[in-house]
């Protein structure tokens, strides 16, 4: 089984996917962890040397190597990934693809300490910018999240939700 999480950062795709992991009894990878180890350098760093276009284009290699290196695994994606270099058509074509919908206000309350080490949310200074930021950055992603055929809203998105999701999309498919 391949499970991959999308979503907005802050969205919870991290700490829930190292739980369903856990209960599934396969391998966690977070992409974004995987292109720092692979870069040895931070994410930060590769946007500030490189530039979005760069860690983009990387993070397409690196979503495909761990696709063809893992034939179980629970994969928590970057915000971004699906809207990239037909990244969703291999999400949707490998796995079962998993969008966590969390609200912008309660985005907002969790990422207002991190913002400034996320590298498209560092500009944001303040929770009223943050905010616009993040609804700004949901419109333009919402059409990629849109088409995860499974979805788990907000704070509910627990490892039995998911796992009740699975089910019920496994009998119904």
């Amino acid at each position: 089984m391949r499970l991959y999480l999308i979503g907005m950062p802050g969205a919870g795709k991290t700490t829930l996917g190292r739980a369903l992991a856990a209960a599934y009894e396969v391998p966690f990878r977070d992409l974004d962890a995987e292109i720092v180890e692979r870069e040895s350098r931070s994410v930060a760093d590769i946007f500030a040397a490189e530039g979005e276009a760069y860690f983009r284009t990387r993070e397409a290699a690196v979503l495909r190597e761990v696709v063809a290196e893992l034939p179980e695994v629970v994969l928590a994606t970057g915000g971004g990934t699906p809207c990239f270099h037909q990244n969703l058509e291999v999400l949707l074509d490998t796995g079962y693809t998993l969008y966590l919908e969390v609200p912008v206000e309660e985005l907002v309350a969790r990422l207002q300490r991190a913002a400034a080490s996320r590298p498209l949310l560092a500009a944001a200074a303040g929770p009223a910018a943050l905010e616009a930021r993040l609804r700004e950055t949901l419109a333009a992603r919402q059409q990629f999240y849109s088409r995860a055929p499974l979805r788990c809203t907000g704070s509910s998105c627990s490892v039995a939700a998911v796992q009740g999701l699975l089910h019920q999309y496994r009998v119904s498919g």
